[in-house]
């Protein structure tokens, strides 16, 4: 399902599966996937962050204000729909661009195979690639032993390593978030995170979560 995400300055992504959207950042944005879920969402903003969010779509014509909460809503849910399509249609051909551009530098490379300042730049390439990867692994550690004091990932840490868990409501209710955004957050952000988190469903309970030491 189609999942859009809304951060504090009103920009909006769209993502393949709410997983996506969860696994963007380990501090999840406000998320929705119908007209309804946005609807909800924008019930709790001040009456004019629905005027900024239309403002800041591209391509429309600025308005000073909607009729009603509910007009703004629908034209708003109408205009992000082709931000789907826009995506991929745009990307295609930065690929296919970066493919061409990577042959050329190939075939220029074995032409000039013999040319010392090639193989100079190849190495120091290389070297780098190989320096990246390690960065990245050394911050992932770091994430997962100790997450930021007072984050998001923090306090949902602190409630699934309690004995039983935390129900699925118990975190939309303590962290302000929809039952779809507490989902993707287990499977995107806490598995990033370098978490293994247990799902289950106590008899005549309620989906609960807690973390698999």
């Amino acid at each position: 399902m189609k999942t859009f995400t809304i951060d504090h300055e009103n920009n909006i992504s769209v993502f393949a599966t709410p997983e996506e959207a969860a696994a963007a950042s380990a501090t999840p944005f406000d998320s929705f996937a119908s007209q309804q879920e946005l609807a909800d969402l924008a019930a709790q903003w001040p009456a004019d962050r629905l005027l900024a969010v239309w403002n800041s779509l591209p391509g429309v014509t600025t308005v000073k204000k909607f009729t009603d909460r509910k007009t703004a809503i629908s034209r708003v849910w109408a205009r992000i729909q082709g931000l789907g399509e826009a995506v991929p249609a745009k990307a295609e051909p930065a690929t296919e661009r970066k493919a061409t551009a990577g042959a050329k530098a190939a075939k220029r490379g074995a032409q000039s195979a013999k040319g010392a300042p090639a193989k100079g730049k190849a190495s120091k390439k290389a070297t780098a690639a190989k320096n990246a990867p390690k960065g990245k692994t050394s911050a992932k550690t770091s994430v997962a032993a100790a997450p930021r004091e007072g984050s998001k990932t923090a306090q949902v840490v602190a409630m699934l390593q309690r004995k039983g868990g935390a129900t699925i409501s118990e975190i939309m209710k303590t962290m302000g978030w929809q039952r779809h955004t507490v989902r993707g957050f287990m499977a995107g952000a806490m598995k990033k995170a370098g978490y293994t988190v247990e799902s289950f469903k106590p008899e005549g309970g309620e989906r609960s979560y807690r973390i698999n030491k």
